[in-house]
């Protein structure tokens, strides 16, 4: 291990297989980090060390070299990196070398916006934590509430949830908060915005004095670190910087339409290039996402439709079947864009320009992730052109106006 000298530290590494490629990333760390190159010289349990290199991982990307020693040696730590760089591994590997696999209680609480989110990080943490027989619960609402009675009265180590559930299964006192030593928030901004953050106030109320805290997102505008800082105790802050934080290898495009109306007839002529791959549209409303999805397919396009007020099991579906490649087009709101991750997405168009900016960066990290080449075409309307140009000052980047052979970018 070496030590991380500055506070700016410029990273030129690349990454083997099933990691991104980190050349140029700008970190920005609040003190002196160990840079720790490969995962063998973390010192995590021999367990734990297999069920990452059986997981694909081969070396460490730039953040999970100074993010996840601290983690693990209990501090307090907010994290900002953007789509595809194993943020979720940052956080899976310091919870599972904490936690005490004998004590068959809940020892970490890991929240996420999205049930999607929950499910998936459940899944990496039960993959990463395979020889180590640890026990991950899901709870998320839209399931049996007796499933997760039944799990957490019967012993879980780490639960993965979303708010609402976590919250409603501590009040009716199912979920015992006693052990709990490390409080995860993934995507934090989204959790700590208006619609999440007195429920994980709520939550927070419940944990023993001094709860470990880690925060993870994409995005942390100064708003939000200024609200972590009421749970927080001398974090350690590794920061990626604002200007450097859209992903290498992502081409962005628009292409202008004139109205709303002619915004469906861009979308049919591109419909060949969607499917080369997998692709995600995203409209920012549920009723537009079903009228989308309705007028494709009277059109004879297969798509597939997913918004966060279906029922649960029908969205694990949709979601199952665009995993596996059987639906290649998808088109849905930002329940999807948040840190979910299907690798093969090569393409994002966003049908509707993102409500703020902070969303953008959500929605194209789904695309060319882990090395691969990646699209984002942006619809603009008149109307839109100044939302465009205010992402591309936030974002320090260029969106150039779409080719005529744009399959040549995939």
């Amino acid at each position: 291990m070496e030590k991380d000298r500055s506070v700016i530290d410029t990273t030129k590494s690349k990454t083997n297989e099933g990691l991104p490629n980190d050349t140029e990333m700008v970190i920005e760390s609040s003190e002196d980090l160990e840079v720790v190159k490969s995962f063998d010289d973390l010192g995590v349990r021999e367990e734990l060390l297999r069920g990452i290199y059986a997981y694909g991982f081969n070396k460490p990307s730039a953040v999970q070299q100074r993010a996840i020693l601290p983690i693990i040696k209990g501090r307090d730590v907010i994290v900002q990196s953007q789509s595809g760089t194993g943020k979720t591994c940052v956080f899976t590997t310091g919870a599972l070398q904490s936690i005490d696999l004998q004590l068959r209680e809940p020892q970490v609480l890991i929240l996420s916006p999205t049930r999607e989110l929950a499910e998936q990080t459940q899944k990496v943490a039960l993959a990463l934590g395979d020889y180590m027989q640890v026990k991950v619960h899901c709870c998320i609402g839209g399931r049996n509430v007796n499933e997760d009675v039944f799990k957490l009265e019967h012993g879980t180590h780490i639960v993965s949830g979303t708010p609402g559930r976590v919250f409603d299964m501590i009040q009716r006192r199912t979920f015992k908060t006693t052990s709990i030593k490390m409080l995860i928030l993934d995507e934090a901004d989204e959790m700590l915005n208006q619609g999440f953050k007195d429920q994980v106030y709520d939550i927070y109320r419940y944990l023993p004095y001094g709860t470990q805290c880690v925060v993870i997102s994409a995005t942390l505008p100064q708003e939000i670190l200024e609200m972590t800082n009421k749970f927080m105790n001398d974090p350690v802050k590794i920061l990626v910087k604002r200007d450097e934080i859209t992903l290498d290898g992502i081409k962005q495009f628009f292409v202008a339409v004139d109205k709303e109306e002619y915004k469906f007839e861009t979308l049919c002529d591109l419909y060949d290039t969607l499917t080369i791959t997998q692709a995600v549209i995203f409209c920012n409303k549920k009723n537009k996402v079903e009228w989308l999805a309705k007028e494709m397919r009277k059109a004879n396009f297969t798509v597939s439709y997913m918004h966060g007020s279906m029922p649960q099991k029908e969205r694990d579906a949709i979601m199952a079947e665009f995993r596996a490649g059987q639906s290649r087009v998808l088109i849905t709101t930002d329940v999807w864009g948040r840190g979910l991750d299907v690798q093969q997405v090569s393409l994002v168009i966003c049908y509707d320009l993102p409500l703020n900016r902070e969303l953008y960066i959500h929605r194209i990290g789904r695309s060319g992730r882990f090395e691969r080449k990646g699209v984002a075409i942006n619809f603009v309307t008149n109307e839109d052109v100044r939302i465009l140009r205010d992402i591309e000052q936030y974002y320090s980047t260029q969106i150039d106006e779409m080719p005529m052979n744009i399959t040549g970018f995939m």
